[in-house]
């Protein structure tokens, strides 16, 4: 394959591959004469490409193969031993596209046809500038009482994959997500973009509307309440989704919250705490280390939510086992006494509809 490709260079070819139900673009460095198109895309076969803040370049149609290969010698005044090759390469090539290719999950009209499922789905949410927000969809045991959308912290890259396993999945929201189906919620969990780090932008009004993607998604699941639940970072994505949406939720939830400036230049008040006109539930563990979310400042974080009624939750425990005091797997991260914070989140969140 490496020699066809150095031939094919050295012929200066550039070629595109159609596989069954994707475009693939290939692109082959010419060295004697200009390409015909410079544009270029890369697919990872375990997620899609996409570029979260800014705009990225559409894609026209590609010819199919045997047109293509028809124009591309009409142009470049190939020889019939040269067609051959350049046939054979795109023989070459395109099944070793077509075998690479992954399920990158359903899209956004999926959730008509999943709300009734009893098994996790992986979803990519369309959003405006052509790239794709992933989320992990897992429904609850029983009878649903509502929908979480759960948006874990660090750099929010968990690494959902297209069978629904995640590559890292410490983080207390994402661990903790069969205790959630159990006690009859389902959940939406959110990746980050491309694995790219979300640090710095979930206060952002470019992130606001893609959390606004991801609960329109959680809505068409079913007629059942809608929430919102941050923990650490994420509480910031959060706040802002809360801030945003009015009274359209059920309520948000903020655990550990990010209340101190660190390494990501943002906090939970950089979110507008003060738009927030829906229930709100701040929770602190009184043996909570991390320096940027103190457990002192949950009542601070409270009274900034001045257009709402936020309450607060203390909770003591848990065991460390990561040696950064900002870990999923300590205090921080309720290491230990999962079970019991989940059910007094639970007993607010029934009291709320109530």
């Amino acid at each position: 394959m490496r020699a066809q490709l150095n031939i094919a260079r050295r012929l200066g070819m550039h070629s595109y591959c159609k596989s069954d139900t994707k475009v693939h673009h290939v692109n082959i460095a010419a060295t004697d004469n200009p390409p015909v198109s410079t544009r270029t895309t890369t697919s990872d076969p375990k997620r899609p490409s996409a570029a979260p803040l800014q705009s990225i370049p559409s894609i026209s149609p590609m010819l199919p193969i045997a047109n293509l290969l028809s124009f591309l010698l009409s142009r470049l005044n190939r020889t019939r031993a040269q067609y051959c090759l350049l046939t054979a390469l795109a023989c070459t090539i395109q099944p070793a596209i077509a075998s690479g290719r992954h399920d990158l999950g359903q899209d956004a009209a999926a959730p008509l046809s999943i709300a009734g499922s009893s098994e996790p789905s992986v979803h990519n949410l369309p959003l405006d500038n052509g790239g794709v927000q992933r989320v992990l969809y897992v429904p609850s045991a029983g009878p649903t009482r509502g929908v979480i959308v759960m948006f874990p912290g660090g750099a929010g890259a968990i690494g959902i994959q297209n069978d629904g396993n995640i590559e890292h999945g410490d983080n207390f929201l994402v661990r903790t997500r069969d205790l959630w189906r159990a006690k009859g919620y389902a959940v939406v969990i959110v990746d980050s973009i491309d694995d790219q780090s979300m640090r710095g932008l979930r206060s952002t009004p470019a992130y606001a509307a893609i959390a606004a993607k991801v609960i329109d998604f959680a809505r068409q699941l079913g007629n059942t309440p809608v929430w919102v639940m941050g923990t650490s970072q994420g509480s910031i994505a959060a706040m802002n989704a809360a801030s945003t949406e009015g009274t359209g939720l059920a309520g948000v939830v903020l655990t550990e919250s990010v209340s101190v400036l660190g390494g990501s230049h943002e906090t939970v008040f950089d979110a507008h705490p003060e738009r927030v006109r829906i229930p709100s539930l701040i929770v602190a563990n009184q043996n909570d280390e991390c320096k940027v979310a103190p457990p002192n400042m949950a009542q601070d974080i409270a009274q900034s939510m001045h257009g709402t009624h936020a309450t607060v939750l203390v909770v003591n425990g848990g065991v460390r086992r990561s040696k950064d005091n900002c870990g999923s797997l300590t205090p921080h991260g309720y290491y230990g006494i999962e079970a019991t914070v989940i059910d007094d989140i639970v007993r607010w969140m029934q009291t709320v509809r109530s």
